[in-house]
């Protein structure tokens, strides 16, 4: 199985606008996979995206706007498969669990589930927001009220069917524990250890009708909706053509799953415990990012420090939001945004450091050496280190390593002076020869960049190979990244 190459990312529910932690998602996505194709040109790959669309909030939602269910839907997907292009993330599938052959997918897995499916009463605590149950003693140790939405648990009692999630603990922990499926960061790996060792308990896959209206029915049972989990998780079979087209064999396993924290234990426990129960094989890696605040504090609707990828990208260029966000946000933990840090990357990073060093190089071959790069071996820097960060999925520190790169070429043009050597070769053939070299260096130097930048600053890789790699300097038109004022975000 898995003979080519699939990375997915989560599916946001469509019930608000795309916010950062999706642009999180699609941005760690797209940078894996361009990674991958530049090692692998001959493994094909499909990277999947899509939207989660049924629930009570859905429903509810459309009611205010005085349209159906799937009309709500029709018109909300289509922001987060907007905002995947302006990210310059080349998904190649994009799932709806609204889809026709969705649905036919998660009533064949339903039926496929039966030897692990039972009916019972449930009782316990709802949270709208999560659309999900709570422990008590979870309740308890946030005094009744969801820390993430802030709004209190409701006490419910209905009769649902359950998914017996207690059986699987042994062999998820047994996945994990002999790297079968590996969950990156660590600690996020420890977290679902402890939760396996707590015990895991048997979790609820429908609710009533009267109770969730809009959803997948549950097969030979019109009273009972299959519940969002088991409705959503798998998307990623689904996109690849699971049950019926062969194809999702040949991408199955996926090699990474990209996710935000906060759905660690649906992806780390019922997900697995699923996958199980229909003996396929388990991700290759789960990758789990953190949450980007703003300032120090969450970002939320309610305090107004939202920050919209939509504007940055709008403002400053799809290379500044990529590029801030994969270097200055930690891949694998929380990461803080201020419009001042924003500002500062972009003016003495990007602007100073690489993007006068494109200029600088350019334009003293096109001086001296009439545009003409001379003819010597290619720098070979050691990039061991980036690699070994890359498949970490270590991306922030991997970028670090590009950038020191870029500070030692600036370092070494500072020292070995080209413009001094000029006017020196003017009379000395040697000294020719030496501006010859060190312009070669610094142009063969930048086009390794270039390579190391394709996953992260597409656009800008492209820049500097269009500038340097025919031999011939075509300096780009217009400044890289032209330098931006105060920035105060826009109400």
């Amino acid at each position: 199985m898995g003979k080519n190459l699939y990375i997915t990312t989560a599916i946001p529910y469509v019930n608000a606008a795309p916010h950062i932690g999706n642009a999180m998602d699609y941005l760690y996505a797209d940078i894996w996979a361009r990674y991958q194709k530049q090692q692998h040109p001959d493994r094909l790959l499909r990277f999947a995206a899509g939207t989660d669309e049924h629930g009570n909030k859905i429903a509810a939602k459309a009611k205010e706007q005085g349209v159906s269910p799937q009309q709500y839907t029709d018109g909300q997907y289509k922001a987060f498969a907007d905002l995947m292009k302006k990210l310059g993330a080349n998904y190649t599938d994009f799932v709806r669990t609204t889809d026709e052959h969705h649905q036919q997918t998660i009533q064949h897995i339903w039926e496929k589930l039966q030897p692990y499916i039972y009916k019972g009463k449930y009782e316990g605590w709802y949270c709208v927001g999560h659309e999900a149950f709570f422990t008590d003693k979870e309740v308890t140790e946030t005094n009744g009220v969801c820390p993430d939405h802030q709004t209190q648990y409701e006490k419910l009692s209905e009769e649902n069917y359950y998914f017996k999630l207690s059986q699987f603990g042994p062999q998820i922990k047994e996945a994990i524990t002999k790297k079968k499926m590996i969950i990156e960061p660590e600690f996020r790996q420890n977290e679902i250890l402890n939760l396996i060792d707590g015990g895991l308990k048997d979790v609820s896959v429908s609710r009533p009708k009267k109770s969730l209206s809009w959803g997948v029915p549950v097969p030979n049972d019109p009273d009972q909706v299959i519940y969002v989990w088991i409705d959503a998780l798998p998307n990623y079979l689904s996109v690849i053509g699971y049950p019926d087209k062969e194809e999702w064999k040949e991408y199955w396993p996926a090699d990474v799953q990209v996710i935000g924290k906060d759905i660690l234990r649906f992806h780390a426990a019922i997900w697995p415990a699923i996958l199980i129960a229909l003996e396929l094989p388990l991700p290759k890696k789960l990758l789990v990012h953190g949450f980007v605040n703003a300032d120090g504090k969450k970002i939320s609707k309610t305090v107004g420090n939202i920050v919209d990828p939509n504007e940055i990208i709008d403002n400053y260029g799809l290379d500044a939001f990529r590029y801030f966000f994969s270097r200055h946000i930690p891949t694998l933990d929380d990461g803080d945004f201020t419009w001042q840090k924003f500002e500062m990357a972009y003016n003495s990073e990007l602007g100073n450091e690489l993007g006068n060093l494109i200029q600088r190089v350019g334009s003293m071959i096109n001086r001296y050496q009439s545009g003409v790069i001379g003819d010597h071996p290619k720098p070979e820097h050691d990039i061991k280190q980036y690699k070994d960060f890359m498949n970490e999925l270590k991306f922030n520190r991997a970028l670090d390593e590009v950038w020191s790169m870029v500070r030692q070429l600036n370092v070494y043009i500072e020292n070995v002076k080209p413009w001094q050597v000029a006017k020196q070769a003017e009379q000395d053939p040697e000294a020719k020869e030496h501006l010859d070299e060190i312009l070669a260096y610094a142009s063969g130097s930048l086009l390794q960049i270039s390579d190391l930048l394709q996953p992260f600053l597409p656009g800008t890789a492209k820049t500097i190979n269009d500038t340097f790699a025919s031999g011939v300097v075509q300096l780009p038109g217009a400044v890289l990244f032209p330098k931006i004022h105060n920035h105060t975000q826009a109400n």
